[in-house]
């Protein structure tokens, strides 16, 4: 398993966005300059986030965990995302309702191993209302860094591609 490239800039504060289209684009192109995607992913999530519905109306403050397929992925990485304002995700496993969602986490995985145990991951993290609330209202990008490589264990990250 390769390691995960996570830091500072994988993180965007207070993203300024309208819909769940514009923050993944952003954040696909955020990963697409850094070489850490092919170009191909940002539209491969778009596509994926239309038949698979990714919000996640969890307690306190919605969430949602777009990821495409292993293909489109250089570097294994994740990219967060807390939104100024929430918009609208359809709800994972039931796409006639939407969730307003505040804090996307956005997954480029190289193997779908990998995909697997971090959703486990990410799951638990989702299941803390005290967590949740201190990512979407946290102010800094190291405060975000810290909380989220705490609770998500991550033994092998680096920080330089």
């Amino acid at each position: 398993m390769s390691e995960l490239y996570f830091n500072e800039s994988m993180i965007l504060l207070d993203l300024n966005v309208k819909t769940k289209e514009e923050a993944l684009t952003v954040m696909g192109q955020n990963l697409v300059e850094k070489k850490l995607v092919k170009e191909t992913f940002t539209e491969a999530i778009l596509q994926r986030e239309k038949e698979f519905a990714t919000g996640l109306p969890t307690a306190g403050v919605s969430v949602a965990i777009p990821h495409t397929d292993v293909e489109h992925v250089n570097q294994k990485t994740i990219s967060i995302a807390v939104l100024r304002n929430p918009v609208h995700f359809g709800v994972m496993g039931d796409d006639s309702e939407t969730t307003a969602v505040k804090v996307v986490f956005l997954l480029a995985m190289d193997e779908a191993h990998s995909q697997l145990s971090l959703l486990q991951k990410l799951m638990q993290l989702f299941q803390n209302e005290v967590t949740l609330n201190s990512l979407a209202s946290a102010n800094n990008k190291q405060e975000i860094k810290n909380l989220v490589e705490e609770k998500l264990s991550f033994s092998n990250i680096k920080e330089e591609f």
